[in-house]
């Protein structure tokens, strides 16, 4: 039982009528309750009972209104009528024991009310962060009513999270006020013990005024000296719009300049020198507040960028020591004047063991472009903080850091070597990627699982032995279609050796052997990936599908732009029967050719191992015939 109301009728809350003697007079009460016939009513007058007579009439149910409807009649009302009425409804068995609505019956006890906002109310102005009350007050009317707040457009909350607050006196108290709460305010009547009186309502605008929202765009500007800079502070919300100061400071101090025209956007231009390189400031005012834009201009050059390294980057000297082949690129060479060389500092536990210039002999850097320095006499097996500064013809740059590592270099030639057959757990340098979904899997025939699913995946590696490894991935559970799996080579870098005469790119032949039986089978692809300010991927080669029970042999030319690297990703299909494999892979420089894996007189290692030209793999193999028929 729940939500009694009231209502009078006639309703003097209608300007056309009001309560007359002489005339009768119906008092209605009505509340929500299942079943509605369960409910009881029980009218008082003056707290006395009160029962049918020739003057006043009960009705259970009234026929003209709501089902449910308990109405008290006063036939030809008389002086003696004018009295508080009370309803009490009750519904035995709820949690509500009763519900009652006193109302006083009168000449003038029940008029219309009025709403008036104070002079000066209807636009209310306060600063971000202060304290403001919105007025709505009830001038005229009896009984009073509370006053519902709300704000004007539907989709917006009030700051309590609510759509609509109730207040007793009319004033709606908004503290800590923030911009998200500007705008228009509905102020209106509520139902008031239980009467059913018809709504007014007025409006109240909230302005908060906030200091300016600025984007000074990039806050770190480069320049090359003598050039001119341009700097913008971009207003992009304020409240009040009007602007009334900008002012510029270099170093903490004012730049004496003509008053900007505050209708324009905040912009300062001037050549730069080596005088007035520094921290600029922007200062922007409203009635408010005042907000900056901060700019750190400078003839400086950027950092150098430690991205990429060789496969092999480790040389033995004599001695007990190695040498490191550092590389590097330099951001953004372009924007400031031109890099003459580098600072190079070596140290080991922050004590400097080299510090040199390197000369770049007037060879500029280019963007995206690898530079190398070979740095030598480092100790076996010390690691070390290499720190690297751009310098121009006025200004030196931050320095860099990075660690190298000293790592076992292979010096020994393998016949396998220009091969990765997986034979070795180092997986000749290959790796996971770490952003895809699941692994590759090394695997020969005597690791298999006896369980694993039937009718997908190879008995064997490519040359038939059960000693002989190779990488699959498992499209059993937990995998789902479209799940990947990402192998990839190690990192080759193609500024390491020159392409054919008139070429400017080194072609290479990538050529493997791969395995994809089954009904579920999902898809194989190579990707080309690229490495330069950012890695590019592009997809050179793709199959998809059940391709047969045998192993298949798969070759193509590629001819990167720059450092590169070949990624292996594999792709789960519909169900468990689609295992892809691969074995047998060879990166080598040079076309490919239908029968030999490489038509070039270089091999590229897979896993940093020292390659040798064909001809003395040729030589080999010819000295170990010879050494054969010899014995």
């Amino acid at each position: 039982m729940s939500n009694l109301t009231f209502q009078i009728t006639p309703d003097s809350n209608k300007d056309s009528e009001t309560i007359q003697m002489g005339r009768d007079l119906k008092l209605s009460c009505h509340v929500d309750a299942t079943p509605q016939d369960k409910v009881n009513y029980t009218w008082y007058k003056n707290g006395a009972p009160v029962f049918n007579s020739d003057s006043l009439i009960l009705l259970r149910s009234d026929p003209d209104m709501a089902p449910g409807t308990s109405s008290l009649e006063i036939v030809d009302m008389k002086f003696r009528d004018l009295a508080t009425y009370s309803c009490v409804a009750n519904f035995p068995g709820s949690r509500v024991p009763e519900l009652r609505v006193d109302v006083n019956i009168s000449q003038n006890s029940v008029s219309p009310p009025v709403l008036a906002l104070p002079q000066g109310g209807q636009v209310v102005n306060v600063r971000e962060g202060g304290n403001i009350d919105l007025v709505c007050l009830v001038v005229e009317g009896k009984p009073r009513p509370p006053i519902l707040w709300s704000r004007v457009e539907k989709d917006l909350l009030m700051s309590s999270g609510a759509t609509t607050m109730e207040t007793l006196d009319g004033r709606l108290m908004l503290r800590n006020v923030s911009r998200d709460m500007m705008g228009a305010y509905r102020c209106q009547t509520a139902p008031y013990n239980g009467l059913n009186i018809k709504r007014r309502e007025a409006q109240v605008q909230l302005n908060v005024q906030y200091p300016p929202i600025l984007d000074p765009g990039d806050p770190d500007v480069r320049s090359r000296n003598y050039q001119m800079v341009t700097l913008r502070c971009t207003v992009i919300r304020s409240f009040p719009t009007r602007l009334i100061d900008i002012r510029w400071f270099r170093n903490g101090e004012i730049i004496r300049m003509p008053m900007p025209d505050t209708k324009e956007k905040p912009e300062l231009k001037f050549k730069l020198d080596p005088t007035n390189n520094g921290s600029y400031e922007c200062r922007v005012t409203n009635s408010a507040g005042t907000s900056t834009c901060a700019f750190n201009v400078s003839a400086q050059p950027y950092n150098a960028e430690f991205y990429f390294d060789t496969p092999n980057p480790v040389r033995i000297q004599k001695g007990n020591n190695y040498s490191y082949n550092l590389q590097w690129t330099q951001r953004d060479p372009e924007a400031t004047d031109r890099i003459i060389g580098y600072w190079i500092n070596v140290r080991k536990n922050k004590q400097n063991v080299l510090s040199k210039q390197i000369d770049l002999k007037g060879k500029e850097p280019e963007k995206g472009l690898l530079l190398s320095h070979t740095i030598s006499d480092l100790r076996i097996p010390l690691s070390y903080e290499v720190r690297l500064a751009p310098i121009t013809t006025y200004s030196t740059g931050e320095y860099a850091s990075r660690i190298i590592q000293y790592s076992e270099p292979y010096t020994y030639p393998r016949p396998s070597d220009h091969v990765c057959g997986f034979e070795d757990q180092r997986i000749c340098g290959f790796s996971q990627d770490r952003s895809d979904v699941f692994d590759w899997t090394r695997q020969n025939h005597l690791s298999q699982n006896p369980k694993r699913s039937a009718n997908t995946g190879p008995e064997t590696d490519r040359s038939g032995t059960k000693e002989g490894y190779y990488m699959y991935i498992e499209a059993s559970r937990p995998r789902t279609e479209g799940d990947k799996a990402r192998l990839l080579s190690p990192l080759f870098n193609v500024t390491s050796v020159r392409g054919p005469k008139g070429s400017g790119r080194v072609p290479y032949c990538v050529a493997f052997y791969y395995h994809m039986k089954g009904k579920h089978i999902g898809s194989l692809n190579v990707l080309l990936r690229v490495r330069s300010i950012a890695s590019v991927d592009s997809v050179v080669w793709s199959k998809s599908g059940h391709q047969g029970p045998d192993w298949r042999r798969a070759f193509f030319d590629i001819s990167p732009s720059g450092p590169f690297q070949i990624v292996f990703e594999g792709i789960r299909g519909p169900s468990f029967e689609g295992d892809i494999a691969i074995d047998d892979v060879s990166i080598t420089i040079g076309k490919c050719k239908q029968d030999t894996v490489s038509s070039a007189g270089k091999t590229v290692l897979i896993g940093g191992s020292r390659s040798l030209p064909l001809a003395r793999w040729l030589t080999f193999g010819l000295s170990c015939f010879l050494l054969l028929l010899y014995r």
